[in-house]
């Protein structure tokens, strides 16, 4: 898998991706927490931050952004990979460009998962994220720099 970034060309396969992770882990796209779909120029680069899609074969199959937030932190968003990538490093590789991103760029960062994404959450204390707290099924993660 290769990692680039984003750019516009690229919007339908990232929605496709996205939608269908989603879907597959039972949740339904929902209109307001799938805004930043819409606007992932203005959404992440606006704030300085960045998004990356990870690509096989000329097609998108998995994403990962950091939106900047103020205080010089960041949020680790949509990391999400195809089912026939998984389990092969593609997962981590998405998110450590993603954190190295935001290592370089901001003092601290944190990210929300849902408390059923055992994988994920495993990964993520790892990579040295402490849990903070859980709130609506939701588990709350952040790392300091």
């Amino acid at each position: 898998m290769i990692i680039q970034r984003y750019d516009d060309s690229r919007n339908e396969e990232v929605h496709d991706v996205v939608l269908g992770v989603l879907k597959e882990h039972g949740f339904e796209p929902d209109r307001l927490k799938d805004a930043d779909l819409n606007d992932i120029n203005g959404y992440y680069f606006g704030s300085g931050g960045a998004f990356f899609v990870g690509i096989v074969d000329g097609k998108v199959v998995g994403t990962a952004g950091v939106r900047k937030l103020g205080g010089n932190r960041c949020e680790i968003r949509r990391i999400y990979l195809e089912k026939a990538f998984r389990d092969k490093g593609n997962g981590k590789k998405l998110f450590r460009t993603a954190l190295d991103f935001a290592e370089k760029n901001c003092s601290g960062v944190f990210l929300k998962t849902d408390s059923t994404l055992t994988k994920a959450i495993d990964m993520y204390l790892k990579h040295g994220f402490t849990f903070k707290k859980e709130e609506r099924g939701y588990l709350y993660f952040e790392k300091t720099f």
